[in-house]
């Protein structure tokens, strides 16, 4: 017998100054059996990131074919696509293909090495941007994992803060690669 998801609600707050993005979202999460608190969290945070009405979760885990988040415009074409974690180049490649723009959130201690094995074959992707978070804060992240959680979440200057149940973490992305057109 098959493990079924476990359903996580989460009611955001945001207040993204850099984007004049101020709403809140009430979200229903599926975590698939396999997927640790700590992912389900940075793809919370990769909503925060990215938040806009079209936004939705995929599929994620469950299929190779869709992302973690996506946004999709009133045609169907895949405006924003979003990964969380370490996809390999093939997966990569074929989101560029299918996408406007293509975001992956790695998080773990292993990223470096990951990105290292990969970057110089998807250099040519000019609609990547690709970001590591480092492994502590994704772990604080998971500290905040509850079936239901209320969260607020405040970005300015580049800045990113994520509070919930009495806790206050900074998010510090770090950039590994940036689209073509923002390297001008």
């Amino acid at each position: 017998m098959a493990l079924k998801s476990t359903i996580f609600k989460a009611d955001l707050q945001i207040a993204d100054m850099d984007r004049q993005y101020y709403d809140g979202h009430a979200l229903t999460i599926a975590r698939h059996p396999s997927e640790t608190d700590e992912r389900m969290m940075v793809r919370i945070l990769a909503f925060v990131l990215h938040a806009h009405e079209a936004l939705s979760f995929g599929k994620g885990l469950s299929a190779d074919d869709e992302p973690d988040l996506w946004q999709k415009d009133l045609t169907g074409a895949i405006e924003l696509w979003i990964d969380v974690g370490q996809p390999d180049e093939k997966r990569i490649m074929k989101a560029c293909g299918r996408s406007n723009q293509v975001m992956i959130y790695s998080y773990s201690s292993m990223s470096n090495i990951w990105w290292n094995q990969i970057a110089s074959k998807v250099d040519r992707a000019k609609n990547l941007s690709v970001f590591n978070l480092p492994a502590a804060t994704s772990q604080a992240l998971a500290k905040l994992a509850q079936r239901n959680m209320q969260l607020q979440c405040t970005i300015q200057d580049g800045q990113v803060w994520i509070n919930g149940e009495g806790e206050s973490i900074q998010i510090d992305l770090v950039q590994l690669k940036a689209p073509a057109d923002a390297a001008r």
